[in-house]
């Protein structure tokens, strides 16, 4: 049996607003899920309703094999960690540490020892002393997830708790969250707009849109078999190229020019002649030149970003846009012609009209 369970959860607010549509979400003891979506799409407010902050409006959220609906926060031993860190101004990081042990009537040599083993997994034994203010906003940040883990609780939940640090600090808390969530076993939810934080982070994560779930799987799976334009356009960086139009005599055409999508395995061109479908591809799935074997485009370079381990090169294919990533030390000039090649097995076909993916 899964440790939480999430069967057809909504949340509608009192003006009408349906924030969450029939969310269904199984999760296995241990397990780090990532909540993922741009703003707005739901991912907090599910959040908080598993937290209890938010009453659930239809649906039922077990814990165990305990329905958890009408359990407060403290009954469902579950520890949050916040975006706005949300220490005790007024107290040291010691304090702010065993805070919620001394609410517990925790023995003082227990707090102490706890409040030691946290410090040095989170390198905050020299902080101790120190108020909030007087810690950078990375330190700050590690005062409120050593706050959460004190307490050995079976459940973390965590809303966009990098959002205020800069990227150094981003690379390095994520490692540390990753790293103490494993070794704890606590099942963690996270909560973030960013997809690198997701794909560098999850088991699974959960891509959402206005309010629905679009796809559930690993990492790898989101990148390499996303279900929907949606969820291949908002995981990976830079995003997938999609380009539209219609099929006709089994001929996609980019930029004029034409893709026999009859050489594509597995597709049926058959079946979408005269509908409009989008064409889908990985700016890093191509190579330069013509290749066997491929779909052949040609374009004009309008610009390129030097990364170091990578080049961006922005593509005008006419009416049509593309970006493609290459190797450095193969950086076209810009405003130069250039053909480049995207092997059949990498492109993606999505329903025009439905944008879900075409399989086969």
């Amino acid at each position: 049996m899964a440790y939480l369970k999430l069967k057809e959860i909504n949340k509608i607010y009192p003006n009408g607003f349906h924030a969450v549509h029939n969310f269904n979400l199984e999760i296995e003891k241990g397990e780090f899920i990532v909540f993922v979506g741009p703003s707005g799409c739901g991912k907090s407010t599910t959040l908080r309703m598993i937290a209890g902050l938010e009453d659930i409006s239809k649906g039922d959220f077990y814990i165990g094999d305990k329905r958890a609906n009408e359990l407060s926060p403290r009954q469902r031993e579950i520890a949050m960690v916040f975006q706005s860190y949300a220490l005790y101004p007024q107290l040291t990081v010691y304090d702010n540490l065993g805070y919620g042990l001394t609410l517990e009537g925790v023995d003082e040599d227990v707090i102490e020892e706890k409040v030691n083993w946290v410090a040095d997994i989170l390198g905050l034994t020299e902080y101790l002393d120190r108020l909030p203010r007087a810690l950078s906003g990375g330190q700050r940040q590690r005062v409120a997830v050593g706050r959460a883990i004190i307490r050995k609780v079976g459940i973390f939940l965590m809303d966009e708790p990098l959002s205020n640090l800069d990227a150094k600090q981003r690379v390095t808390m994520r490692s540390e969250i990753s790293n103490i969530a494993r070794s704890t076993g606590a099942t963690t939810i996270y909560v973030t707009h960013d997809q690198t934080e997701a794909m560098t982070m999850a088991d699974r994560i959960v891509v959402m849109k206005d309010g629905y779930i679009q796809q559930v799987g690993s990492p790898f799976e989101l990148y390499f078999k996303p279900a929907n334009v949606f969820v291949a356009g908002f995981i990976g960086e830079p995003p997938m190229n999609f380009i539209r139009g219609k099929v006709e005599n089994g001929i996609f055409r980019i930029g004029g020019e034409p893709m026999d999508l009859r050489k594509k395995p597995k597709f049926d061109a058959s079946k979408y002649e005269g509908k409009e479908i989008v064409f889908g591809f990985r700016p890093e799935a191509i190579e330069l030149g013509e290749k066997e074997n491929s779909f052949v485009v040609n374009g004009n370079v309008e610009l390129t970003e030097m990364l170091g381990d990578n080049t961006n090169v922005y593509m005008n294919i006419n009416e049509d846009r593309a970006i493609l990533k290459i190797d450095p030390h193969d950086t076209p000039e810009v405003d130069s012609n250039i053909s480049f090649s995207i092997p059949y097995e990498r492109v993606y076909l999505f329903d025009g009209e439905t944008e879900m993916v075409i399989d086969g």
